[in-house]
């Protein structure tokens, strides 16, 4: 009762916020304080500090007129019925807003697959972040002159590699054993925001946790586990009396220790936009294992800068973490790899993307 009251505070707050702004550009938020909030954060940021220009983040874009509308998320602009504000009043668009949809990944049973054909005329561009979602969204209708593919980016001033020795200094202040293989897993894989029993399939939280459970049965393994909803993760882990750290971060940055603590990053989803755990692990100097999906086939190269796995071989998960884990120069190769590949991926070149098509939309006032 309390978090509806909040939100529709919320709203009504943003909605004069949206009709009285001066500002040219409005980021469509989910609200929540995770990644699809970060990504609005950084455009901001980006704009203000390389072009002097502000942006809005908003939940709703109602009460906006003659603006550029981007939705950062699908779930931000459509609903089992269609547009949200067909279901809404308070998601009303103004038709003299231009659209910009970011949808990065679809998932075979969403309902919302179907609407996809309608989103050649309702809006300016679709963005997605990897070819596979820009390939499906062809598939289903989308005309491809629609698709801007423009990659997830990671803020190379703040993740990058520490050493050994800082590295044994983070394992003391965060509480992690000294004796034992630190694996992580940093995204929402459960249902809700809330304790997250229910585990959210396209996540892949049954393959982390067989993996990790193959793992641990040849060496002793600590699971380091960040973000909401991971009760599903946790439970198995318990259940196989396999010894785990979960913290959920108020702020998004505080995420860089913690990857830079960790000897390896399993990313095991079946669908994915990205994620952006894969190039955080990168720019720390963590090796990874990842599923084929997202941006994963762009990103790494199988036994160059990470192990690439086809979805569900748990087998090879194990097999892949414990090569890793064994051979040093191995590890050190797909290091120093990544640590290269990732700098095509900085955020600047990301968000310089953004602004062209901004700039090609709508005429952006530059103080």
């Amino acid at each position: 009762m309390k978090k509806s009251f909040l939100l529709i505070l919320r709203l009504i707050f943003d909605i004069f916020g949206n009709v009285f702004t001066t500002k040219k550009i409005i980021l469509i938020s989910e609200g929540a304080n995770w990644v699809i909030n970060e990504e609005c954060k950084n455009i901001k940021k980006f704009l203000k500090i390389s072009k002097n220009i502000e942006a809005k983040i908003s939940i709703t874009p109602a009460g906006a007129k003659n603006k550029l509308i981007h939705f950062m998320s699908v779930n931000t602009y459509l609903g089992k019925s269609g547009i949200r504000d067909k279901e809404n009043i308070l998601y009303n668009i103004h038709p003299s807003n231009k659209i910009l949809l970011t949808w990065f990944h679809i998932i075979d049973d969403d309902d919302r697959i179907k609407f996809i054909p309608n989103l050649n005329s309702a809006v300016e561009y679709v963005h997605t972040a990897s070819t596979i979602t820009k390939k499906k969204l062809i598939s289903h209708g989308l005309n491809e002159n629609k698709i801007i593919l423009i990659p997830l980016g990671v803020d190379l001033e703040i993740f990058s590699p520490v050493s050994e020795k800082q590295k044994e200094h983070l394992k003391l202040e965060l509480k992690l054993p000294k004796d034992k293989i630190i694996i992580g897993s940093f995204q929402k894989d459960g249902v809700g925001w809330n304790e997250g029993i229910q585990p959210k399939i396209e996540k892949g939280p049954d393959i982390f946790c067989d993996a990790v459970e193959k793992i641990s049965k040849k060496i002793p393994v600590h699971i380091l586990l960040t973000g909401p909803a991971r009760g599903y993760v946790k439970r198995r882990l318990e259940k196989n009396k396999i010894t785990y750290t979960h913290k959920y971060l108020d702020k998004y940055e505080d995420i860089v220790p913690y990857y830079q603590v960790l000897d390896i990053y399993l990313m095991c989803s079946r669908e994915e936009g990205g994620p952006k755990s894969i190039l955080e692990s990168m720019a720390t100097g963590i090796p990874i294992i990842a599923t084929s999906v997202g941006m994963v086939p762009e990103v790494i190269e199988n036994r160059a800068n990470g192990i690439v796995i086809p979805l569900k071989n748990t087998a090879l998960i194990a097999e892949g973490a414990l090569e890793i884990l064994r051979n040093n120069n191995f590890k050190n190769k797909l290091i120093k790899n990544s640590l290269l590949k990732i700098i095509r991926f900085d955020l600047n070149i990301v968000e310089q993307q953004f602004y062209k098509i901004y700039n090609e939309l709508i005429d952006i006032p530059v103080k």
